[in-house]
């Protein structure tokens, strides 16, 4: 039987986090401000439409 490592990045943990922090601030936002907080994120890390 192998013997379980210590994770050193729980992945599953991680994405509950971030999953549990922007539905706290999405929950206070319209559908309006989601969308332009989704679009400026997009932007601020560069990332471009596939069609652009």
């Amino acid at each position: 039987m192998k013997i379980k490592e210590k994770k050193d990045f729980d992945a599953v943990k991680y994405a509950r986090e971030q999953k549990d922090r922007l539905s706290a601030l999405f929950s206070e936002m319209t559908k309006e401000e989601i969308l332009e907080y989704l679009k400026r994120k997009s932007v601020e890390r560069g990332r471009v439409k596939p069609g652009a």
